[in-house]
């Protein structure tokens, strides 16, 4: 049995995001590009350049990674995992990246996407923005830019829904009860 709890609306994620966007441009790094991770971390880059692009009046460049050949646990995904196509359309030699995720948890997704970053070339810097962080760190990864910190129990997720994907835009959070006999 499972039961849901609704973390932010669509209004909130959009708030949530603004806020990075002032975070980003506050830091100085309004020119960096950003990157969004397969699958909802695309979406998600698009709307924080939006943002960017709203304030700035400059639209940053984006590109979309696809980490699955990466992943330590990529015998455990599928069978065969699908290999989605990478598409960075500027060179991400000395270039200032920000990468962009929906939800930060271990820490394996960061660093699949890292290793997948540098096969394309050496950036300047690297920053991580992710609309939620749950917590449950098993690698020393952070994020600079957070759009929700969550306390969440190990048996709960976090999903993250996108109008892209999923046909509406909020995040909730699932928790898992067994029954006990």
């Amino acid at each position: 049995m499972a039961e849901q709890k609704l973390l932010m609306t669509e209004a909130q994620m959009d708030k949530a995001i603004h806020a990075m966007a002032e975070k980003v441009i506050e830091d100085g790094l309004s020119e960096a590009v950003l990157v969004g991770i397969k699958t909802r971390g695309v979406p998600l880059a698009h709307w924080l350049a939006r943002r960017l692009a709203q304030i700035t009046r400059k639209t940053p460049k984006v590109g979309e990674l696809d980490i699955n050949l990466y992943r330590d646990d990529l015998s455990e995904v599928a069978e065969q995992p699908i290999i989605h196509k990478t598409d960075i359309p500027f060179s991400v030699d000395n270039s200032g990246i920000i990468l962009v995720d929906d939800v930060l948890y271990t820490g394996r997704t960061i660093r699949a996407a890292l290793d997948a970053l540098i096969d394309f070339g050496r950036p300047k810097f690297v920053r991580l923005a992710v609309l939620v962080d749950r917590g449950w760190r098993e690698l020393p990864i952070q994020a600079e830019y957070v759009g929700l910190t969550i306390k969440t129990k190990i048996d709960e997720v976090v999903k993250v829904m996108l109008e892209e994907c999923d046909g509406k835009n909020e995040v909730l959070l699932k928790e898992h009860f067994s029954k006990r006999t």
